[in-house]
């Protein structure tokens, strides 16, 4: 069958041959979309689509493995977080602690020094000079004493504690300052024989040593176990 023009001169597109068989026509078309198709899937393996499963899709157990994984970093990253946040609300606790009983160490150990003045001057009076002071600086000295007590219970309310050894008490050299050695004490060495100054402690931590006196050693004296008197 011949081309014709149509009015404006353009050919007619071929027509399909008459009388062929559909069945070939059939076979023809799937032939031809079978090569499109394995066409497009030498295209997507040389892209590099491996993962890709049937018609372009994601493969099923590459997604899963994925979502495994992100999975796994999205709890520990949790965890960390949550660690750092109990590790700072830990810190944040200790240092209001620490604030609370130790915020006032400076401006106590100022404070001892006045204690220390205080009982000086009780000290100062000899109890029979006291006995026939006149009755005003009996009371003064009432006062004073007073003054030291509410002084050392103000102490106690706020975690102070006096540390004062006694004479005979084993020489600490955690607690104790020892300032000079007191020979023929009769105590054994390392001991303590006097007291200058009381210590204090506030909270677990040291304020001040208490300052000392020791008995010195003695050629056949007994020892208090070898204690070492150096601070």
């Amino acid at each position: 069958m011949t081309e014709q023009d149509n009015d404006n001169g353009t050919p007619h597109a071929p027509q399909a041959p008459q009388g062929r068989d559909p069945a070939s026509l059939k076979a023809a078309a799937d032939a031809i979309l079978a090569a499109a198709d394995a066409g497009a899937k030498a295209a997507a393996a040389e892209a590099g689509d491996e993962d890709s499963g049937p018609e372009g899709e994601p493969d099923p157990f590459a997604v899963l493995v994925a979502l495994q994984q992100e999975n796994a970093d999205l709890k520990d990253r949790l965890l960390r977080a949550m660690s750092e946040a109990e590790n700072t609300r830990r810190r944040a606790v200790r240092d209001r602690e620490d604030a609370q009983r130790y915020g006032a160490q400076k401006f106590a150990g100022d404070m001892v020094i006045v204690s220390d003045n205080l009982r000086r001057a009780i000290a100062a009076l000899k109890p029979e000079d006291r006995a026939a002071s006149p009755e005003t600086v009996q009371s003064l000295i009432d006062g004073v004493e007073a003054t030291e007590r509410q002084l050392l219970a103000t102490f106690e309310r706020h975690g102070i504690k006096e540390i004062t050894p006694q004479a005979g008490d084993r020489f600490d050299a955690h607690l104790h300052e020892a300032m000079f050695e007191v020979p023929n004490s009769g105590q054994p060495a390392g001991t303590v024989v006097h007291v200058v100054e009381a210590g204090y402690m506030i909270g677990d931590r040291l304020l001040r040593a208490a300052r000392v006196g020791v008995a010195k050693a003695e050629e056949g004296a007994p020892k208090s176990g070898g204690v070492d008197i150096q601070a």
